[in-house]
C-alpha cells in the first residue's frame, strides 16, 4: 500500500459507518424487563455468588472461556516499526477479526502505553481474571522474549507471542514437508537464516527442536554473519554463533540446503540461489516483498522448493494457519499455558494435513482439479475448512497429555462437531468464491462505465486480480472520472459505442436478423445499437468479453430485456430465473426466484428449482431445497400449496437424487429440530435447507429485502440463471462492495462455461 489512492481506500474502509472494525453484540435476549433483570440487577447477583464460591464457574457463567486479549505496545507494528500504541490499534482489531472468522473466538484488543517491561508484564497479569487467553502482538525484540517468558511463568491462562511462534509453527510445518519433497534428512541439512528478530529467533529455535543440527546453522543480522568474531551480540543472538569464518550472505548461501528469510526485500540474488546445493529450499518470508521474487527464484533453479509470505504464490507461510486454531484448542481444554508440546503438535498437524487429499471446496477456490502434495503444495491453503478440526484437536490433546489442561475432552467426534458449529457455514463462502475468481480472471464488460461506483468496482476487481475490466461508454467522460477520482485504471480497454461505427453497424445487422419478425426494422436496429445495454449484449454474444455487468442506474426490466432479446436463454433450459445469495449469521442461503418470474406455474417452479440447484452445486455446496408455501404438506388447501406440491413431484421425477421437499413453511425449512419433531418423514430431516424456492416473485423479493435489513445479511445478486452467456444485473443503487461480489459471481459463471 504505497500509492495515495490505496491509502485513501484503506482510511475510508476503517472510517465509514461505525469507526473501526469491531463491535460488541449481546448473546442473550435483552428485549424485556425480565431479560434486563436477569442480565443485570438483581439477577446477575446469582452467577456472581456462584463464581465467588467456585472460581472455575467463571467459565460457566461468563464469556471468559472464549475471550482472548490481543495486546501490544506498538513498538514493532508490521513493517512500520515503533509507531505507538494508538497507531497499532487497527492492526490489533484486525487480528481480533481473524480470531473470530477462523476459530469463532471473541477478542478485545488492548494497546498499552508503556515500553517498560515490568509495567507491561504487571498490566497484563492484572488482566488474567478477564480473559481466557492472551495473544501478544507487535512487541519489539529483545523485550518481547522476556515479556513472554515471564508472563508464561507467572500466569495460568494460555499465552503466545504470535510474531515469534506463529511464523515458526507454519514455517516449521512447511520445512518438514519441503524436506520430504526433496528427500533430505533434517539432521544433515545446512540452514541459513537471514534475520535475527523475534520471528527469526523463534523459527530457528523451533527448527532445532525439529532436528536441525546447530553446527549446520548460519544466522545473519543486519551486520552480517553471527560468528565468533562478533563482539556486539546480546545473549539471544549468542545462542546462534557459527564457528565458520564467513561474514556475508553470499558466502553463507554457498552449498546451503535451506534458506529462511525474515529480513527485507531483494537481499538474495539469483547467483546466491544458484550457488545452493541440489534441490534447494528457499523460504523468503519478508513482507510484502520477499528476499527474492518468486518468479526470479523459480527461473534460477528448476529444482527449487519455494515459499513466501504472499498469497499470490504457492506455499504461503501465513500465520492464520496457526494462531486461531492453537488458541481454540487451548481454550477448549482450559490450558494453563501454550507449551512446546502444544506448538509441536500444531506443527505436525499442519504438516500432515498437507499430505491428505484436498477437499473439493479448496480445489474449486484455486481453480484446480486436484491440488496434491508436492513442490507447489507443502502447506495447507488458508481457506481449508479442515484446519480447525485438525489443528485444534491436536493442540487440545497435547495440552491434556502434557498436564496443562484443566478440562478433558473425551468425545472427540462431538468436539469436532462443536468446532464446526462455532463457525457457521457462511464463514468461508465469500473468500472461497473470491479465490476461485482470482485463479482464472475473465474479461468483464461494464455497460455503465461512466459511473463512479462502476469504475471503482472495476478498479478493485482489477487490483484484486478478480477480473479484467472492459469499460463501455463515452471515453472522454470515463477518462475524466478516472482522473478526477485518481482511479488506477490506466491501460484498461474502453469501448465507446458511439465512436465504433463499423462495429455498431455489424451489431445492428445481426440484431435486425434476430428481430426482423418481431417488428424491428434495420433503422430501429441501428438506433437501438446506440444504447449501451444492447451494444454490450452484442459484444458479449460476439465473444468480445466473457461476462457483462449492468443495472446500477436503470431498473431491472429495462436492463434484462436487451440481454434476453440478444443473448437469450441457454437451449438446455426452459426458464431464466433470478437467484440471490444471502450471507447470514446462520449460513449461506440461496433464494429463487426473486427477480424474473412473477407467478410461476408448477412446471416453472420445477424448472427454477432444477436451475437453482445446479447453480448451488457449481459452487461446491450440496443443495438442500425447500419449496416454500404458507402450509406444511397440504395442511391447508389452496392454489399455492397445490402448485408447490406438483412442482416438487416434477423435480423428483427429473432428478430423484436431489434433496428437495415441500410444500413447507419457512421456519420448518430452516429449523431442523422443529422439522424432525413434526415431520420426521421429510427429506430435509438431518439438516436445515440452504436453497429456498419461493412460490412467487413477490414473496421471494420481499423476503430477501427484509432479511437484508433486519438481520444485516449480505446479499449477492441477483444472479441470473439460465442465460446463454454470463449476464448479471446488479440492483439499482448497489454499493461498490455489492458490485464487486457480482463481478466475482460473473467471473465464476464464465469459468464454469469452459468446463
Amino acid at each position: 500500500m504505497s500509492d495515495k489512492k490505496t491509502l485513501s481506500d484503506a482510511l475510508l474502509y476503517h472510517s465509514e459507518g461505525k469507526p473501526g472494525k469491531i463491535e460488541v453484540i449481546p448473546t442473550k435476549p435483552t428485549n424485556s424487563k425480565r431479560d434486563l433483570s436477569l442480565a443485570y440487577s438483581p439477577g446477575v447477583a446469582e452467577p456472581c455468588l456462584a463464581i465467588a464460591e467456585n472460581i472455575e464457574d467463571v467459565y460457566k457463567y461468563t464469556a471468559k472461556g472464549n475471550l482472548v486479549a490481543v495486546i501490544s505496545n506498538g513498538t514493532a507494528v508490521l513493517g512500520l516499526g515503533d509507531i505507538g500504541p494508538e497507531a497499532s490499534k487497527p492492526v490489533m482489531e484486525g487480528k481480533g477479526i481473524l480470531f473470530k472468522i477462523f476459530a469463532g473466538i471473541d477478542c478485545f484488543d488492548l494497546e498499552l502505553n508503556t515500553k517498560n517491561v515490568d509495567d507491561f508484564i504487571n498490566t497484563v497479569k492484572a488482566l488474567e481474571p478477564t480473559f481466557g487467553g492472551i495473544n501478544l502482538e507487535d512487541i519489539k525484540a529483545p523485550e518481547c522474549f522476556e515479556i513472554e517468558r515471564r508472563l508464561k511463568e507467572e500466569m495460568n491462562i494460555p499465552l503466545m507471542h504470535d510474531d515469534q511462534h506463529g511464523t515458526a509453527i507454519i514455517s516449521g510445518a512447511g520445512l518438514i514437508n519441503a524436506l520430504k519433497v526433496v528427500k533430505k534428512d533434517i539432521s544433515k541439512v545446512r540452514l541459513v537464516v537471514n534475520g535475527a528478530g523475534a520471528s527469526a529467533i523463534s523459527c530457528t529455535r523451533l527448527f532445532i527442536k525439529l532436528g536441525i543440527d546447530k553446527k549446520n546453522l548460519v544466522m545473519l543480522d543486519s551486520k552480517g554473519v553471527i560468528n565468533t568474531s562478533r563482539e556486539d551480540l546480546d545473549d539471544t543472538k549468542k545462542e546462534f554463533i557459527s564457528e565458520r569464518t564467513i561474514t556475508t550472505l553470499a558466502e553463507a548461501m554457498k552449498d546451503a540446503d535451506v534458506f529462511v528469510g525474515l529480513s527485507k526485500a531483494d537481499v538474495v540474488t539469483t547467483e546466491m540461489v544458484q550457488s545452493m546445493a541440489n534441490d534447494p529450499i528457499v523460504f523468503a518470508m519478508a513482507n510484502p516483498n520477499p528476499e527474492i521474487a518468486y518468479d526470479l527464484a523459480i527461473a534460477s533453479r528448476p529444482d527449487i522448493v519455494m515459499a513466501t509470505g504472499r498469497s499470490d504464490h504457492p506455499n504461503q507461510v501465513n500465520n492464520v494457519l496457526g494462531f486461531p486454531f492453537i488458541f481454540r484448542g487451548a481454550l477448549d481444554v482450559r490450558a494453563t499455558k501454550i507449551n512446546e508440546e502444544m506448538k509441536l503438535a500444531a506443527v505436525y498437524a499442519i504438516a500432515n494435513l498437507a499430505l491428505e487429499p484436498v477437499p473439493d471446496i479448496v480445489n474449486m477456490a484455486y481453480n484446480q482439479k486436484n491440488i496434491s502434495f508436492g513442490k507447489e503444495y507443502i502447506i495447507p491453503k488458508p481457506i481449508d475448512p479442515r484446519l480447525i478440526t485438525t489443528v485444534s484437536p491436536a493442540v487440545a490433546k497435547a495440552a491434556m497429555e502434557s498436564g496443562v489442561a484443566k478440562k478433558h475432552i473425551t468425545d472427540w467426534d462431538a468436539y469436532n462437531d462443536e468446532l464446526l458449529g462455532r463457525l457457521g457455514k457462511n464463514n468461508s463462502f465469500v473468500r472461497v468464491i473470491t479465490t476461485k475468481a482470482k485463479a482464472n480472471p475473465k474479461r468483464v464488460l461494464f455497460a455503465e462505465a461512466d459511473n463512479y461506483k462502476i469504475l471503482k468496482s472495476a478498479e478493485i476487481a482489477r487490483e484484486d486480480g478478480i477480473a479484467i475490466p472492459v469499460l463501455l461508454g463515452n471515453k472522454e467522460r470515463i477518462n475524466q472520472l478516472i482522473t478526477e477520482n485518481h482511479l488506477k485504471l490506466a491501460g484498461v480497454e474502453i469501448i465507446d459505442q458511439m465512436a465504433e461505427e463499423a462495429m455498431r453497424e455489424e451489431f445492428a445487422q445481426a440484431y435486425f436478423e434476430k428481430r426482423q419478425r418481431k417488428g424491428v426494422t434495420l433503422h430501429d436496429a441501428r438506433k437501438i445499437m446506440r444504447e449501451r445495454n444492447y451494444f454490450g449484449s452484442m459484444m458479449l454474444l460476439h465473444n468480445k468479453a466473457d461476462a457483462m455487468i449492468s443495472g446500477l442506474t436503470r431498473n431491472y426490466p429495462n436492463t434484462i430485456r436487451p440481454a434476453l432479446q440478444i443473448i437469450g436463454k441457454d437451449e438446455r433450459v426452459n426458464k431464466v430465473a433470478g437467484m440471490y445469495i444471502m450471507i447470514t449469521s446462520k449460513g449461506v442461503l440461496f433464494f429463487a426466484d426473486t427477480t424474473v418470474n412473477t407467478r410461476p406455474t408448477a412446471e416453472d417452479l420445477a424448472d427454477i428449482t432444477l436451475l437453482t440447484a445446479k447453480a448451488v452445486k457449481s459452487m461446491n455446496i450440496t443443495p438442500r431445497v425447500a419449496m416454500l408455501s404458507y402450509t406444511n404438506y397440504g395442511s391447508t388447501k389452496g392454489d399455492t400449496p397445490n402448485r408447490v406440491q406438483k412442482a416438487r413431484a416434477i423435480v423428483k421425477e427429473k432428478n430423484p437424487e436431489l434433496i428437495c421437499d415441500g410444500d413447507l413453511q419457512a421456519n420448518f425449512a430452516l429449523n431442523p429440530i422443529l422439522l424432525e419433531e413434526n415431520f420426521p418423514f421429510s427429506e430435509l430431516v438431518g439438516g436445515a435447507a440452504n436453497t429456498l424456492i419461493f412460490p412467487s416473485l413477490s414473496a421471494g423479493n420481499i423476503c430477501y429485502k427484509l432479511l437484508q435489513e433486519m438481520e444485516s445479511a449480505e446479499a449477492i445478486g441477483p444472479v441470473l440463471l439460465g442465460m446463454k452467456k454470463p449476464v448479471h444485473i446488479v440492483q439499482l443503487g448497489s454499493s461498490v462492495r455489492e458490485i464487486v461480489n457480482m463481478i466475482t459471481i460473473a467471473v465464476i459463471d464464465a469459468q464454469s462455461r469452459e468446463i
